[in-house]
């Protein structure tokens, strides 16, 4: 038997002071209710009732085990009645993984347009660019930029990561730039090291798709530091344009090799497949995929 339902019965029992009277509040036989008694008495090797034919009362073990069960079953009341406020309206605590330059640049004013439309969920994002485990670090969601492995998330398609291919004025007058999308090759180049393994630069120009092998001399896995080198003057830089584009604007940096656009990367929100997702994940999915989207 379901000890949780035989305590529920127990103390009905106590509370209604019969038998009788505690089965139908609960719908069941008072043959039932006897049955729930004894498995608790059987389980607990102790007399919890005194009986006769006239009237029952609680032994010095079945008062103590009473105010337990009591308690046990309004806690577990209060859990039930949290969980279905959860599963009712946007509410609790959202927690998020994001890449850091889209999470500051992207992420972060859609979030706090969710939060001001929905005052009861509160949020906690950690901006990081590797890969993290949602099960194992309790996130709902996570934004990953590239292909996404077959690891049983839901993977909601976002619009591809645009790149971009640039250097600083310094590097160019010093080493020239390049005309050709071969001629890579031969200049200092570096990127982030997360995206980069192969050292192949994939770029769509006037004849299609040609692949660039190049030999990064600098990795890094902050995008910051990638961008920092770059104004530096350290070589030709290929990362995200939503990074670069200020500076490029700016003349900070000069796009190189402008006919020939850099492979986009796709992005993804993936979250686990539960059967109900809560609803302060759904809004914010939903928010999110139509402001990337454009939809609102």
């Amino acid at each position: 038997m379901d000890r949780l339902t035989s305590m529920a019965v127990f103390v009905r029992v106590v509370e209604k002071g019969s038998f009788v009277a505690a089965a139908e509040e609960m719908a069941i036989s008072p043959t039932m209710v006897g049955k729930h008694i004894r498995h608790l008495e059987h389980r607990l090797n102790a007399l919890l009732l005194n009986r006769t034919t006239r009237r029952q009362g609680l032994t010095e073990a079945g008062r103590v085990f009473y105010e337990r069960c009591r308690r046990l079953l309004a806690d577990a009341d209060a859990a039930e009645a949290s969980a279905r406020a959860l599963l009712s309206s946007p509410s609790g605590l959202l927690r998020i993984s994001a890449p850091v330059t889209f999470g500051n640049r992207v992420l972060t004013p859609i979030l706090t347009e969710f939060l001001q439309h929905h005052p009861e969920v509160e949020a906690e994002v950690v901006l990081s660019d590797r890969k993290v485990d949602l099960i194992e670090e309790r996130y709902e969601a996570a934004f990953r930029i590239g292909p996404v492995a077959d690891d049983g998330l839901v993977a909601r398609a976002l619009p591809d990561y645009r790149m971009t291919l640039a250097a600083s004025p310094d590097y160019l007058a010093k080493h020239g730039a390049p005309k050709r999308p071969e001629q890579l090759s031969t200049h200092s180049c570096f990127g982030f090291s997360q995206w980069d393994g192969n050292h192949v630069w994939r770029l769509q120009g006037p004849q299609g798709e040609i692949s660039v092998p190049v030999r990064p001399r600098l990795r890094m896995d902050s995008g910051e530091g990638v961008r920092r080198a770059a104004l530096a003057g350290f070589g030709v830089v290929l990362h995200a344009s939503m990074l670069l584009d200020d500076d490029i604007a700016a003349g900070r940096l000069i796009q190189v090799l402008p006919d020939y656009s850099p492979q986009p990367r796709s992005m993804h929100l993936v979250y686990l497949p539960e059967r109900r997702q809560s609803p302060k994940l759904e809004a914010f999915i939903a928010l999110t995929v139509a402001k990337l989207w454009g939809r609102v």
